[in-house]
């Protein structure tokens, strides 16, 4: 089954929400948890068992686990195979972008069949969306998929997301880029675009993938706003929150996570 029909059954049946999982120093210290590797694997897997099997998409940043090295890594194997295991999609948080056999080297690592595959992974197009191709090959051949870096939450993005050529803004062409590759590869090709704006600053309308929406609760967006932002292209947003549900401890986990899932039910 492609990553797509396997996005849309997951979510129709636990609705469409992604959860972080960011063990950040703030967030192990909120669970009440040591700073280290030991800690970091309680908090995200706690995370997984305590949510596992009411949240469709779970979102691994590698960032909080790759600082322990080797350790962190074998962590990070883990809670991808607690998230399979719950029946649950791994969305890697990982925005690799490279050219060549190192793309294809990332691409090996993260949508292949290895101990760190995940069912999608965050890539960056900004060598070039060509540049991308050996994702969306190795992504096609195992039922997978890439979020594309669009038009991201934070606001030094903008001066390059928003900047223009040939009367085309750069975020604008990215989401093109992926229109075109998505008429080829079953849909696979999702974008990241940051819910913190009021004006996403890119038309998405035509656009067919998933929209992955970072940038819920802690940076500032509210579910309540992406109807107006996405327009005709809100029942394909998957909303993502971080601090939002998991950075106030393992006791507010479960009511935080139901009160965003009540939230984009509403979408």
């Amino acid at each position: 089954m492609t990553y797509a029909k396997r996005l849309t059954a997951v979510t129709a049946e636990r609705g469409r929400l992604c959860v972080g999982i960011d063990p950040m120093p703030s967030v192990l210290e909120a669970w009440g948890e040591s700073a280290d590797v030991a800690g970091v694997e309680r908090v995200a897997r706690g995370i997984v068992e305590a949510l596992g099997t009411t949240i469709a998409v779970f979102k691994p940043q590698s960032a909080f686990f790759e600082p322990y090295g080797s350790a962190g890594i074998a962590v990070l194997e883990r809670v991808l195979d607690d998230i399979r295991q719950a029946g649950a999609l791994s969305l890697l948080d990982v925005k690799r972008g490279d050219i060549g056999s190192s793309m294809d080297g990332y691409a090996q690592a993260y949508l292949a069949d290895g101990p760190l595959a995940a069912d999608a992974m965050t890539v960056s197009p900004y060598l070039g969306f060509g540049s991308l191709k050996p994702a969306l090959r190795t992504a096609q051949a195992h039922g997978r998929g890439i979020y594309v870096l669009a038009r991201t939450s934070n606001p030094d993005g903008t001066g390059i997301q928003l900047a223009k050529a040939h009367g085309v803004t750069v975020a604008q062409n990215v989401v093109d880029e992926a229109s075109r590759a998505n008429k080829k590869n079953d849909n696979l090709v999702g974008l990241v675009i940051g819910g913190t704006h009021g004006d996403i600053g890119c038309d998405v309308d035509g656009f067919t993938g998933s929209i992955l929406v970072p940038g819920i609760g802690a940076q500032g967006g509210k579910v309540e706003d992406l109807a107006a932002a996405f327009g005709r292209a809100v029942d394909r947003v998957l909303p993502t929150a971080s601090r939002e549900v998991i950075g106030g401890g393992r006791g507010e986990l479960a009511g935080r996570a139901a009160r965003l899932l009540d939230a984009v039910a509403g979408l």
